[in-house]
């Protein structure tokens, strides 16, 4: 099962903030909810940056507060502390350049309407030609394996196939950032490998930076260039690690290797180091 290069679409807009800029930026972000006695800190002193072109993947104990922090990169969320920025601008809504991909590929869908039409729904406010938007919709599909699927429902088709759709429609949109929120935690093991390498194989044809979200290790080593460790509560960073395995990557070859083997490990020591 190996990562088989596609060709390039290059979707990404230039830089205007200039190349002294990471593509994003978090610097002692902090999240808190409720107010006066009642506030709970959930994030604390967060710092880290991703380049552009990278796969990070976050990860971290059950409860740590990733899925805050994802939405707090993806606009969601209002920071409490610190800042987040892309490209130097920092985060005060959903940014243009972000598309977000849930695990819930079962509330993200609308199961009333066609595959085709759900990739069409974020792309209504660009104002694109239909030419512009049929060939979006068109070069995503091929790009997830589903051009024969445009005209079936969500329902018709498997949860991994469901998945696949929710990250066509991502792609349709062309962002320069994809982020990810646990997005194969829902499908079988087997689909779940298939789906990572769709992950990295999207990275190159499009020309994106990737943030993943996961629980699962394996998955995180396997992905990334670097790996953030999440730890603590109020949640801290432990520790970046630079995931220094060759590409292109291969789910029996790579996971084999004596230094992913190593780098698992390290992580795994990490997130279970008592706080």
């Amino acid at each position: 099962m190996t990562n088989e290069q596609a060709p390039r679409i290059d979707t990404a807009q230039p830089n205007d903030a200039g190349p002294e800029y990471p593509r994003l930026r978090v610097e002692h972000l902090a999240k808190s909810y409720g107010a006066g006695n009642k506030t709970v800190r959930v994030i604390d002193d967060l710092t880290f940056t991703v380049q552009s072109g990278e796969v990070v993947c976050i990860v971290g104990p059950s409860g740590v507060g990733k899925t805050t922090l994802l939405k707090c990169l993806a606009g969601l969320q209002p920071i409490t502390g610190g800042t987040a920025a892309v490209d130097g601008r920092p985060i005060d809504g959903p940014p243009q350049e972000m598309a977000l991909v849930f695990q819930d590929y079962n509330r993200s869908l609308m199961p009333w309407l066609t595959v085709r039409k759900n990739l069409m729904l974020p792309l209504g406010h660009l104002k694109l030609g239909r030419s512009q938007v049929r060939q979006r919709c068109d070069s995503a599909l091929e790009a997830v394996g589903l051009a024969h699927a445009e005209h079936q429902y969500p329902w018709q088709l498997s949860g991994g196939m469901q998945q696949r759709v929710a990250i066509a429609r991502a792609l349709a949109y062309r962002p320069e950032i994809l982020v990810m929120d646990e997005p194969f935690a829902s499908v079988d093991a087997q689909t779940r490998f298939e789906l990572e390498d769709l992950c990295l194989r999207i990275r190159e044809q499009f020309d994106m930076t990737v943030v993943v979200v996961t629980h699962d290790i394996d998955e995180a080593v396997y992905l990334s260039d670097r790996v953030v460790v999440l730890g603590s509560k109020p949640a801290k960073v432990l520790e970046v690690i630079d995931i220094d395995l060759p590409t292109p990557r291969d789910q029996i070859t790579t996971r084999a290797m004596p230094e992913f083997a190593h780098l698992r490990t390290n992580v795994l020591s990490l997130i279970k180091k008592p706080a």
